[in-house]
């Protein structure tokens, strides 16, 4: 069966090591014949949650008039969501994070999805990336019915282009393949 896959490259860095490992998942995706759409939220204007409620008395609708809305209707209409984000002090980076927050009122919208993580650290030590995991599932745990088909852990790439030739590449790409 045929997955509209969205791809959220949250990557400041064009061209990095995170864009690379969604590169080859989409390679992955599009030979099982998916239809992928990618997103770089470098790309959008996406400012961080207010708590300001205006969304709860506004069917869903944010106070401030950014890209945020283009991208969580994307997402709504995808079948299953790659969250890709380069490793900052054993976290997701500010961009993903801060379009995470912006689901707030509608984050039943993407309940009953499938998730694939792809994140890379400089660090060598994979054991370190489970904060950075935790972050992500802590999301997904939120969303009703959706659950996680994997996660492509890249560690000891700090330049940009260090990830070609790590194993995660690989992974990537068979993931892809398997979504």
């Amino acid at each position: 069966m045929t997955k509209r896959i969205l791809v959220i490259a949250a990557s400041p860095r064009k061209g990095g090591n995170s864009d690379l490992l969604c590169e080859r998942f989409i390679e992955g995706a599009l030979e099982a014949g998916n239809i992928v759409d990618e997103v770089f939220l470098r790309e959008r204007e996406i400012g961080f949650c207010r708590a300001c409620d205006y969304c709860r008395s506004h069917d869903g609708a944010c106070a401030l008039r950014d890209d945020a809305a283009a991208v969580l209707n994307k997402m709504a209409e995808a079948d299953a969501i790659v969250l890709a984000t380069p490793v900052y002090f054993y976290s997701m980076d500010a961009q993903l994070k801060a379009l995470i927050d912006r689901t707030v009122a509608r984050y039943t919208e993407f309940s009953g999805k499938e998730f694939y993580f792809i994140a890379v650290m400089a660090d060598g030590n994979k054991a370190l990336m489970e904060r950075t995991m935790e972050g992500l599932r802590g999301f997904t745990d939120c969303l009703p019915g959706a659950v996680e088909r994997g996660a492509v852990y890249a560690v000891g790439a700090w330049e940009k282009g260090a990830v070609v030739g790590n194993p995660a590449m690989d992974e990537a790409y068979e993931l892809g393949l398997g979504a």
